[in-house]
């Protein structure tokens, strides 16, 4: 269904683009172009006071899905237009530049995004301008799933239940065929001129794996609906590729929740996708809405506890362990596989996820606000919601989160999810001639070590057992003992 706005005037529209970087399924730029005026995409690095500047990951990855846009727009007829600056003023010279008649963007959800864009809105209206914003990003918006008490949910399981009621049926809206750029069309930066790409270091040349852009999203859920999900109950394994590593593109945009649930159950409808599969692999977008709503109703979890009892949690401040962790030295194979996928190719698995946010938590006792930095930074999916959710989730102190019992062991979860040890092997490949019933413990088997080897892995930065034991004593220190 086609999202329609009036407007007074004869001007262009102004669609500012932000975490919807695609011309498919997209609300606010459907809208522009159904007035038949002409519109003015327009994409605005913003330095608003407040809004969470990007890390370097996504930096990269919006310098090559901002140029992958503007050809997809260019094609149509249309020019992207680029400006740095805060998005009020930005956009005060836009309208200023184009007699624009009006500006439609799609919501985010973030406290400090709705309060910018709420006194933008109403000064825009003030002026008698068109201002109306749309949902592009949400299968459900923050506000539409609430419990009985008439609240977000803060567990889960129902609510994922009562969300799936609220979706009913999902229309997706194809790309204009073509785009009226504006008479007076405006200036525009170029990416380059951004200097997007980290320096240093420049650790960006692993990520040329990744196709950034709505073509690179749309080819990427085709084959994993095509093949990968067959296997998808093997997700947990890192050492096989099974899941849909579209969460780089979501983050950005260039696919919306939408379009991969309405592919995703048109494929189990058609007998392609296993109904047990395809509905698991539905429920991890579900996860990403449930963060959503989350940080929605509680914005200060940015950086507060969800729970205020974890206030009194008594954080160890190691910077040399830190160190060891973000560089993968930490001695326990697992988590320096992951840390290095990482900072070569901006990933990471999800277990393994899970596993190295709770070493450097439970093992290192330290502040899950530092970890949640270094993802952010180094991430090229670092999306606010997921990244602080799921980082208070390990801690123990966000919604629905782990309980504080829960204690990765490295030697074990390595043992268990990669007991060949392939994925170590491709990122630790010192380790590579162990054999798989050592390279989980490679303290123990000094012996099979290269001279290499020898000298450059690290032993483990802290004994397991001692680490588990100086956790539980720390998390029940919170409880009064």
């Amino acid at each position: 269904m086609q999202v329609r706005i009036d407007t007074d005037g004869d001007g262009p529209i102004l669609v500012w683009l932000r975490k919807d970087l695609r011309l498919t399924d997209n609300p606010a730029l459907d809208a522009a172009v159904s007035t038949g005026r002409p519109v003015v995409p327009l994409y605005i690095l913003d330095e608003t006071p407040g809004v969470r500047a990007m890390g370097a990951a996504s930096l990269w990855w919006l310098d090559k899905s901002l140029k992958a846009l503007a050809a997809d727009i260019e094609q149509r007829g249309g020019q992207l237009v680029l400006r740095r600056g805060k998005a009020a003023e930005v956009l005060d010279d836009l309208i200023a530049e184009t007699s624009a008649a009006g500006v439609v963007w799609n919501r985010l959800y973030d406290k400090a995004s709705i309060d910018r864009d709420a006194a933008i809105k109403t000064d825009l209206r003030g002026r008698g301008l068109t201002c109306k914003s749309f949902n592009a990003s949400l299968l459900n918006e923050p506000w539409s799933v609430k419990n009985g008490s008439g609240e977000g949910y803060k567990v889960f399981t129902p609510y994922w239940r009562a969300a799936r009621e609220h979706i009913g049926e999902v229309h997706v809206t194809p790309a204009p065929a073509a785009l009226t750029a504006s008479a007076k069309q405006p200036a525009s930066d170029r990416p380059d001129d951004w200097k997007l790409h980290p320096t240093k270091p420049d650790w960006s040349t692993g990520f040329s794996i990744w196709t950034p852009g709505e073509a690179g999203a749309a080819e990427r859920l085709e084959t994993f609906l095509a093949s990968k999900v067959q296997d998808y109950d093997k997700r947990d394994i890192p050492g096989v590729e099974v899941t849909s590593r579209l969460s780089p593109h979501l983050h950005f945009g260039e696919i919306g929740p939408r379009q991969i649930w309405a592919a995703t159950r048109s494929a189990i409808a058609a007998g392609d996708v296993t109904a047990g599969q395809g509905e698991k692999f539905l429920s991890e977008v579900g996860w990403r809405e449930f963060n959503h709503s989350i940080l929605f109703h509680r914005p200060d979890i940015v950086t507060a506890n969800f729970r205020p009892e974890f206030d009194a949690f008594p954080w160890n401040r190691d910077d040399t362990a830190f160190e060891a962790w973000t560089k993968g030295q930490t001695g326990y194979p697992i988590v320096d596989a992951g840390m290095r996928e990482l900072w070569t190719t901006g990933f990471m698995h999800n277990r393994v996820r899970m596993i190295v946010a709770s070493f450097l938590i439970k093992h290192l006792l330290i502040d899950w606000r530092q970890g949640e930095a270094w993802f952010w930074d180094t991430l090229l999916d670092a999306d606010l919601p997921n990244n602080v959710g799921n980082w208070q989730w390990v801690a123990g102190s966000g919604a629905d989160a782990a309980p504080y019992f829960r204690i990765f062991n490295p030697i074990t979860q390595g043992e268990k999810f990669d007991p060949a040890g392939v994925y170590v092997r491709r990122w630790v490949p010192e380790l590579s001639n162990l054999p798989d019933k050592l390279i989980h413990s490679p303290w123990t088997a000094v012996a099979h070590l290269t001279p290499a080897a020898k000298r450059t892995y690290s032993r483990p930065v802290v004994d397991h057992g001692q680490a588990r034991e100086r956790a539980l004593a720390a998390y029940q220190s919170l409880k009064g003992g």
